[in-house]
């Protein structure tokens, strides 16, 4: 690699990093409210099902079941 091509490849890779540093404390930022507030699951079901259901799966193959019964229970009594 030429000594002009050090420059913009350590600026690329601190881009990276920071990008996946966001990343990472974006994805422990949402896991955490999701998993400290009910409400916030709600709108989650109702905004991004996709991201509630790999929560709900991750949850379950840690070991800790009931959750998603617990929303869903809820949600349904709390509409009528």
């Amino acid at each position: 690699m030429s000594r002009s091509m050090q420059p913009m490849a350590k600026k690329i890779f601190k881009g990276v990093l920071v990008a996946e540093l966001i990343g990472i404390f974006g994805a422990y930022f949402l896991f955490n409210k999701m998993n400290t507030s009910q409400d916030f699951r709600q709108k989650m079901s109702e905004r991004f099902p996709i991201v509630l259901e790999v929560y709900y799966k991750s949850m379950e193959q840690s070991g800790t079941h009931g959750i998603r019964e617990q929303d869903q229970e809820k949600w349904f009594n709390g509409r009528s």
